[in-house]
């Protein structure tokens, strides 16, 4: 009788670990020369996901990410099409230059796989727009990855401000960037492409440019913004000689304004929200830390209680089950679409010297 129990137990253990194993995301990831596909790597590497395949053919990148993180041969493709051909993953994730985007979605819409970019959604808003079309006529979840999105601090500042007590929004200011790509050691392959103004869409503008919007659109509950206002810099020639490294942008709406200042410039890394009312004013610094000011010398810090996804995954698993719709949050396309128009925007200006409208 002591045996029979035992072997429905293990029968029962077998069964919850073949049912959690069931359960993981498959995932099929398009490129690595982005260095965000670190972030997926190491997810397959902690079992999280189920990888079903990889779609690159530089032989550099393959043996780097073979040796690194254990992956067997024949989870590599030569291209996005032999891959979908051969494997049927819940969504597909992008590590490739930002134009290059357009050509993954053409592949993995119609096909009805979802598709989550890494930021920006793209280079144009030519190209953003056949991507929504694409997403709309096949009823295909497209989705954008940006890193400020999983803060803790973000996600309760946009509560708070969002309470009677606090009022509207009159000024945003979102700071962020690095000392730059090449000072911070990103690989050759990404920064190939990154400092590339039409792979990119531009430098610092792009990179950096794209969180501010991104938050600014989101706080201000999707709505478009009347004008863009942009100076962009190059402080570095003889490092990024194509592109921008630092990019100062101006984003008007009918009441509030919000500053987003991006650049490959900084002393450290930076990625800080500031929202500011009539009375007081909300500071995330960081992912972990939110303060309240009522005025500049007394401050409050607050608890982070917000309960958010954690990552991209997290996301993804609710959102792909039906626990979660996308709409207007920060991965959303709709929220997306804004952004390209004021990062296409603020390149125009910066390039003409004028206030460019929407």
């Amino acid at each position: 009788m002591k045996d029979i129990y035992v072997s429905l137990i293990m029968l029962i253990a077998i069964g919850a670990h073949q049912n959690y194993a069931q359960e993981k995301l498959k995932v099929a990831v398009v490129g690595l020369n982005h260095d965000h596909a670190h972030e997926i790597m190491r997810a397959f590497q902690q079992e999280r996901i189920q990888l079903l395949g990889i779609a690159e053919n530089d032989p550099d990148l393959i043996a780097r990410y073979k040796k690194d993180y254990q992956v067997p041969d024949n989870l590599f493709y030569p291209d996005t099409k032999t891959m979908l051909n051969k494997v049927s993953p819940q969504v597909v994730m992008a590590y490739n230059p930002i134009n290059e985007h357009v050509a993954v979605a053409e592949i993995c819409l119609p096909m009805k796989i979802p598709l989550m970019v890494e930021k920006p959604l793209a280079t144009t808003v030519a190209d953003a727009q056949r991507m929504a079309q694409l997403a709309r006529d096949n009823d295909t979840h497209l989705l954008v990855n940006f890193e400020t999105t999983w803060y803790a601090s973000n996600q309760r500042l946009k509560t708070l401000v969002g309470e009677s007590e606090f009022g509207k929004i009159t000024k945003m200011i979102a700071k962020d960037g690095h000392q730059g790509p090449k000072e911070i050691g990103c690989s050759k392959e990404f920064l190939a492409w990154l400092t590339d103004p039409v792979k990119n869409g531009g430098g610092a503008v792009m990179d950096f440019g794209c969180y501010g919007a991104n938050l600014m659109t989101w706080l201000q509950n999707g709505k478009r913004p009347i004008a863009v206002t942009a100076l962009t810099k190059q402080l570095k020639p003889e490092v990024y000689p194509k592109v921008d490294d630092d990019a100062t942008i101006m984003v008007e709406y009918e009441d509030a304004v919000g500053i987003i200042e991006a650049s490959w410039d900084w002393s450290y890394s930076i990625k800080s929200l500031q929202v500011y009312g009539a009375e007081s004013s909300y500071h995330a610094p960081n992912g972990k830390t939110l303060i309240k000011n009522t005025n500049p010398v007394e401050s409050e810090s607050i608890a982070l209680t917000e309960d958010y996804y954690r990552d991209h995954i997290s996301y993804l698993e609710a959102l792909l089950s039906g626990k979660i719709s996308p709409e207007n949050d920060l991965s959303s396309l709709s929220n997306n679409l804004i952004v390209v128009e004021i990062l296409e925007a603020a390149k125009k200006s910066a390039e003409t010297g004028m206030r460019v409208e929407l």
